[in-house]
Protein backbone atom coordinates (compact mmCIF):
# COMPACT_ATOMS: atom_id res chain seq x y z
CA UNK A 1 0.00 0.00 0.00
CA UNK A 2 1.29 3.49 -0.62
CA UNK A 3 1.92 6.13 1.62
CA UNK A 4 -0.64 7.94 0.69
CA UNK A 5 -3.42 4.74 0.63
CA UNK A 6 -1.92 4.64 4.38
CA UNK A 7 -2.67 7.54 5.25
CA UNK A 8 -6.26 7.41 3.72
CA UNK A 9 -6.80 4.89 6.05
CA UNK A 10 -5.56 6.08 8.96
CA UNK A 11 -7.99 8.77 8.74
CA UNK A 12 -10.83 6.90 8.03
CA UNK A 13 -10.38 4.87 11.20
CA UNK A 14 -9.80 7.98 13.21
CA UNK A 15 -12.80 9.91 11.52
CA UNK A 16 -15.25 6.94 12.18
CA UNK A 17 -19.07 8.03 14.10
CA UNK A 18 -20.73 4.90 14.28
CA UNK A 19 -18.78 1.14 15.36
CA UNK A 20 -20.22 -0.43 12.21
CA UNK A 21 -18.31 2.29 10.08
CA UNK A 22 -15.17 1.80 12.03
CA UNK A 23 -15.91 -2.54 11.37
CA UNK A 24 -15.75 -1.71 7.45
CA UNK A 25 -12.65 0.11 7.30
CA UNK A 26 -10.86 -2.46 9.22
CA UNK A 27 -12.23 -5.37 7.67
CA UNK A 28 -11.03 -3.96 4.12
CA UNK A 29 -7.45 -3.03 6.00
CA UNK A 30 -6.65 -6.25 7.63
CA UNK A 31 -4.66 -8.14 4.92
CA UNK A 32 -2.35 -5.67 4.75
CA UNK A 33 -2.32 -3.97 8.36
CA UNK A 34 0.61 -5.63 9.47
CA UNK A 35 2.96 -4.25 6.77
CA UNK A 36 1.24 -1.06 6.59
CA UNK A 37 1.53 -0.32 10.66
CA UNK A 38 5.28 -1.63 10.92
CA UNK A 39 6.21 1.14 7.72
CA UNK A 40 5.52 3.65 10.03
CA UNK A 41 7.14 1.98 13.39
CA UNK A 42 3.57 1.46 14.80
CA UNK A 43 5.11 1.63 18.84
CA UNK A 44 1.78 0.80 20.61
CA UNK A 45 1.97 -2.69 20.94
CA UNK A 46 5.39 -2.59 21.82
CA UNK A 47 5.05 0.11 24.64
CA UNK A 48 1.99 -1.32 26.08
CA UNK A 49 3.86 -4.97 26.09
CA UNK A 50 6.56 -3.40 27.98
CA UNK A 51 4.28 -1.57 30.80
CA UNK A 52 2.37 -5.25 30.91
CA UNK A 53 5.20 -7.10 31.50
CA UNK A 54 6.32 -4.50 34.35
CA UNK A 55 3.08 -4.84 36.41
CA UNK A 56 1.65 -8.16 35.62
CA UNK A 57 3.53 -11.24 36.87
CA UNK A 58 4.51 -13.67 34.13
CA UNK A 59 2.44 -16.75 33.60
CA UNK A 60 -0.93 -14.60 34.62
CA UNK A 61 -3.97 -15.73 33.59
CA UNK A 62 -6.10 -15.21 31.16
CA UNK A 63 -5.29 -12.15 29.73
CA UNK A 64 -7.57 -10.33 27.28
CA UNK A 65 -6.39 -8.21 24.09
CA UNK A 66 -8.83 -5.88 23.74
CA UNK A 67 -8.81 -4.83 20.23
CA UNK A 68 -6.98 -6.80 19.64
CA UNK A 69 -6.89 -6.38 15.78
CA UNK A 70 -4.49 -8.53 13.56
CA UNK A 71 -2.87 -9.66 16.73
CA UNK A 72 -0.23 -7.71 16.96
CA UNK A 73 0.32 -8.06 20.78
CA UNK A 74 -0.79 -11.71 20.37
CA UNK A 75 2.45 -12.48 18.88
CA UNK A 76 4.24 -11.66 21.77
CA UNK A 77 2.83 -12.55 24.55
CA UNK A 78 3.56 -16.32 25.14
CA UNK A 79 7.34 -15.57 23.97
CA UNK A 80 7.19 -13.09 27.07
CA UNK A 81 5.61 -15.48 29.15
CA UNK A 82 1.73 -14.90 28.66
CA UNK A 83 0.74 -17.99 27.44
CA UNK A 84 -3.00 -17.73 27.71
CA UNK A 85 -4.67 -14.65 25.94
CA UNK A 86 -8.45 -14.11 24.51
CA UNK A 87 -8.90 -11.28 21.75
CA UNK A 88 -11.66 -9.49 21.33
CA UNK A 89 -12.17 -7.06 18.55
CA UNK A 90 -14.62 -4.75 16.80
CA UNK A 91 -13.89 -6.51 13.33
CA UNK A 92 -14.53 -10.15 11.78
CA UNK A 93 -11.44 -8.77 9.40
CA UNK A 94 -8.71 -8.29 11.71
CA UNK A 95 -9.90 -10.85 13.87
CA UNK A 96 -9.74 -13.91 11.05
CA UNK A 97 -6.00 -11.98 10.56
CA UNK A 98 -5.37 -13.04 14.11
CA UNK A 99 -6.84 -16.54 14.25
CA UNK A 100 -4.16 -17.34 11.46
CA UNK A 101 -1.40 -16.84 13.68
CA UNK A 102 -2.91 -19.19 16.45
CA UNK A 103 -1.64 -16.78 19.28
CA UNK A 104 -5.34 -16.97 21.45
CA UNK A 105 -7.08 -19.44 23.10
CA UNK A 106 -9.87 -17.67 21.77
CA UNK A 107 -11.74 -14.73 19.75
CA UNK A 108 -14.33 -12.65 20.13
CA UNK A 109 -16.25 -10.40 18.32
CA UNK A 110 -17.67 -7.44 19.79
CA UNK A 111 -17.67 -3.55 20.20
CA UNK A 112 -15.86 -1.81 23.45
CA UNK A 113 -17.96 1.38 25.02
CA UNK A 114 -20.87 -1.00 26.02
CA UNK A 115 -21.66 -4.52 27.97
CA UNK A 116 -18.53 -6.96 27.05
CA UNK A 117 -19.47 -10.98 26.83
CA UNK A 118 -17.71 -11.49 29.69
CA UNK A 119 -18.73 -12.57 33.28
CA UNK A 120 -17.22 -10.04 35.81
CA UNK A 121 -13.66 -10.59 37.44
CA UNK A 122 -12.58 -13.06 34.54
CA UNK A 123 -9.32 -11.65 33.39
CA UNK A 124 -5.84 -11.47 35.30
CA UNK A 125 -4.78 -8.56 33.27
CA UNK A 126 -6.42 -6.80 30.41
CA UNK A 127 -4.08 -4.83 27.60
CA UNK A 128 -5.37 -2.35 25.08
CA UNK A 129 -3.55 -0.88 22.52
CA UNK A 130 -4.46 1.98 19.74
CA UNK A 131 -7.96 1.74 20.59
CA UNK A 132 -8.72 4.81 23.45
CA UNK A 133 -8.10 7.23 20.43
CA UNK A 134 -10.55 9.56 17.79
CA UNK A 135 -12.91 7.86 15.97
CA UNK A 136 -12.83 5.16 18.02
CA UNK A 137 -13.70 4.52 22.11
CA UNK A 138 -14.07 7.08 24.57
CA UNK A 139 -14.17 7.22 28.45
CA UNK A 140 -17.00 5.07 28.92
CA UNK A 141 -14.75 2.01 27.30
CA UNK A 142 -13.09 1.80 30.63
CA UNK A 143 -16.42 1.14 32.82
CA UNK A 144 -16.44 -2.88 31.74
CA UNK A 145 -12.69 -3.39 31.42
CA UNK A 146 -12.97 -2.92 35.22
CA UNK A 147 -15.70 -5.32 35.69
CA UNK A 148 -14.41 -8.02 33.69
CA UNK A 149 -10.62 -7.48 35.44
CA UNK A 150 -9.94 -9.20 38.53
CA UNK A 151 -9.29 -6.98 42.11
CA UNK A 152 -6.18 -6.75 41.84
CA UNK A 153 -5.28 -7.03 38.09
CA UNK A 154 -3.97 -4.60 35.69
CA UNK A 155 -5.63 -2.69 33.06
CA UNK A 156 -2.78 -1.62 30.03
CA UNK A 157 -3.82 1.03 27.57
CA UNK A 158 -2.91 3.59 25.59
CA UNK A 159 -4.32 6.67 25.09
CA UNK A 160 -4.65 9.68 22.56
CA UNK A 161 -3.16 12.47 24.79
CA UNK A 162 -5.77 14.56 24.01
CA UNK A 163 -8.29 12.52 25.34
CA UNK A 164 -6.17 11.83 28.65
CA UNK A 165 -6.16 15.54 29.29
CA UNK A 166 -9.59 16.71 28.04
CA UNK A 167 -11.33 13.88 29.99
CA UNK A 168 -9.45 10.76 30.73
CA UNK A 169 -7.52 11.67 33.31
CA UNK A 170 -10.78 12.62 35.18
CA UNK A 171 -12.58 9.61 34.72
CA UNK A 172 -9.78 7.58 36.03
CA UNK A 173 -9.59 10.18 39.14
CA UNK A 174 -13.38 9.43 39.81
CA UNK A 175 -12.60 5.62 39.75
CA UNK A 176 -9.82 6.41 42.21
CA UNK A 177 -12.09 8.49 44.72
CA UNK A 178 -14.22 5.44 44.78
CA UNK A 179 -11.31 3.17 45.39
CA UNK A 180 -12.01 0.86 42.46
CA UNK A 181 -9.20 1.64 40.62
CA UNK A 182 -5.33 3.11 40.51
CA UNK A 183 -3.07 4.72 38.40
CA UNK A 184 -0.06 2.74 38.85
CA UNK A 185 2.18 3.89 35.78
CA UNK A 186 2.17 6.28 32.59
CA UNK A 187 4.96 6.91 30.15
CA UNK A 188 3.74 10.51 29.55
CA UNK A 189 3.31 11.70 26.21
CA UNK A 190 5.22 9.73 23.07
CA UNK A 191 4.70 9.44 19.55
CA UNK A 192 2.86 5.95 18.21
CA UNK A 193 3.64 6.03 14.82
CA UNK A 194 6.87 8.55 14.01
CA UNK A 195 6.83 7.66 10.33
CA UNK A 196 3.27 8.95 9.96
CA UNK A 197 4.07 12.58 9.51
CA UNK A 198 1.13 14.99 12.33
CA UNK A 199 0.61 11.90 14.43
CA UNK A 200 -0.50 13.39 17.33
CA UNK A 201 1.09 12.24 20.59
CA UNK A 202 -0.32 9.71 23.08
CA UNK A 203 0.55 7.97 26.42
CA UNK A 204 0.49 4.85 27.93
CA UNK A 205 -1.12 3.64 31.42
CA UNK A 206 -1.59 0.80 34.25
CA UNK A 207 -4.21 0.85 36.20
CA UNK A 208 -4.50 -1.64 39.15
CA UNK A 209 -8.31 -2.49 40.05
CA UNK A 210 -8.74 -2.52 43.79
Amino acid sequence: MSDQDKTARLGQVYSAQKPDELARVYNAWAETYDADMSAIGYRHPAIGLAMLARHVEKGAAPLLDAGAGTGLIGEWLAITGYPEAEALDISEGMLKVAARKGVYSALHQAPLGGELPFPSDRFAAIISTGVFTAGHVGVEGLDDLIRICRPGGVIVLTIKDLMWGSAFAAYVAGFEARNMLKLIDDTGPYISMPGEAGTEPSRCVALKVL
